[in-house]
């Protein structure tokens, strides 16, 4: 009989975990989806670098909304439980405390160490490899942002590329182009077709155009020589981009043991608090979740949203302090925890009426 319960609320608050985190990372990662598609519009960010954006992204989100999806999961799951007076039967049957405490740590300990693994290795990993995405694509997003139809200003000459239509492969029709080459002398491309070559050189492209013709001179004057060709390629040297100062956030774990300043110190204790905080939403969820059958469904849960809003505001005010050198590391992000987890036990002792014990 306990074994079917406990698989029983296991099942209830693991699927409603699941469903409650995979709902919320879908809203951010279509909010973030949204902003990569401007970024590559506006020629920030090549087209076969936003995916890969996106998924590093998401592994940012999880260790945050891990910790979230438990707390709601936990309140929405027992919750149901009580207002259908599935709870209070169990209680008849002498499921004491302990009948729901045991699932929930099923559930608890793998995502406490999911946790971890996102907070402290995974998640500054995949944060690192999105500024060198996003510096790597500042590097060639000159030609890569060339769009159909569009004018657009491309490298350190501001030579001006112009394509009316571009296939899905890269292939330009109709290309104009126009530069700089030398003190006051321009040159004018026009060609039916155009595309972009890689060279040996990482750093140097080229783009080709075919079957055109190309105008040099100076403009206002009459000297302009006009040659025709079938095949011409102009050499394009990306630009250089100072590679992201490692910040704390990115850093690892050994790097910011090492560095040992304010900074680093709040973020090692930021780092190991989302955990350690994952472990205090799922206790704090427990007697949050506890309503009576007429009670309002989401009663309880504007409550729990606005404990969680204040746990998590007073977190950062506390990383702050710490960098700020207003609050001693020794005290650091810990006294927060702890405050929370004694809410935690103390509302949990009172609706086990652990204080009738103590006044007999």
């Amino acid at each position: 009989m306990r074994r079917i319960l406990d698989r029983y609320i296991f099942r209830e608050i693991a699927s409603t975990w699941l469903g409650v985190t995979m709902v919320l990372l879908l809203i951010l990662l279509t909010n973030q989806f949204a902003r990569v598609l401007g970024d590559v519009a506006k020629g920030k960010l090549p087209k076969g670098a936003a995916m890969d954006v996106i998924a590093l992204s998401a592994a940012q989100y999880l260790t945050i909304l891990v910790p979230i999806g438990l707390f709601l999961a936990v309140m929405l799951a027992l919750g149901r439980l009580y207002r259908d007076s599935e709870m209070p039967a169990m209680m008849a049957c002498r499921v004491g405390p302990s009948g729901v405490y045991r699932p929930l740590l099923w559930l608890l300990v793998p995502l406490v160490g999911a946790v971890a693994w996102l907070s402290l290795d995974l998640a500054p990993r995949a944060l690192l490899a999105v500024e060198r995405v996003g510096a790597e694509a500042r590097r060639q997003a000159d030609l890569a942002s060339i769009e159909p139809g569009r004018f657009t200003q491309v490298g350190p000459e501001n030579a001006v590329v112009y394509g009316e239509r571009i296939s899905a492969d890269g292939q330009m029709e109709n290309v104009f182009l126009q530069r700089q080459i030398g003190e006051g002398d321009i040159e004018v491309v026009v060609a039916k077709r155009g595309e972009q070559i890689d060279s040996d050189d990482p750093d140097i492209r080229f783009l080709v155009l075919h079957e055109g013709r190309r105008y040099e001179g100076v403009p206002g004057t009459a000297e302009f020589r006009v040659v025709e060709f079938l095949e011409h390629g102009i050499p394009y040297r990306l630009p250089g981009v100072d590679p992201p100062e490692p910040t704390p956030r990115v850093m690892t774990l050994a790097g910011l043991m090492r560095a040992g300043a304010a900074e680093h110190v709040a973020e090692i204790q930021w780092r190991i608090g989302i955990p350690i905080a994952t472990i205090i939403l799922g206790i704090l969820a427990v007697p949050l979740s506890r309503t009576q059958p007429r009670e309002g469904r989401y009663g309880r849960i504007a409550i729990g949203l606005l404990i969680f809003i204040i746990y998590l505001n007073m977190l950062s005010a506390s990383k702050a302090w710490i960098e700020q050198g207003t609050v001693s590391p020794a005290l650091g992000l810990w006294w927060v925890h702890a405050a929370a987890l004694a809410l935690g036990l103390g509302m949990l002792a009172f609706q086990n009426g652990f204080h009738k014990r103590l006044r007999s």
